[in-house]
């Protein structure tokens, strides 16, 4: 990613790619492009998610 990233501010890439994916409007250039990139967002995420359930799992142990 370019620039510093949060889940949230993922999330909100996500759904716009999700839009412009959805639109008939988008080449296959650009569509292979944003697809790539939502892919890259979906696993930063699904990292980011894995990490809140360790941290959780270590403060219901505490």
């Amino acid at each position: 990613m370019k620039k510093e990233l949060n889940f949230e501010k993922a999330l909100e890439r996500l759904s716009e790619i999700n839009e412009k994916l959805e639109s008939e409007e988008i080449s296959l250039d650009d569509s292979i492009k944003l697809f790539k990139e939502g892919i890259e967002l979906s696993k930063f995420c699904q990292s980011k998610l894995d990490e809140a359930k360790l941290e959780i799992e270590r403060i219901e142990l505490d």
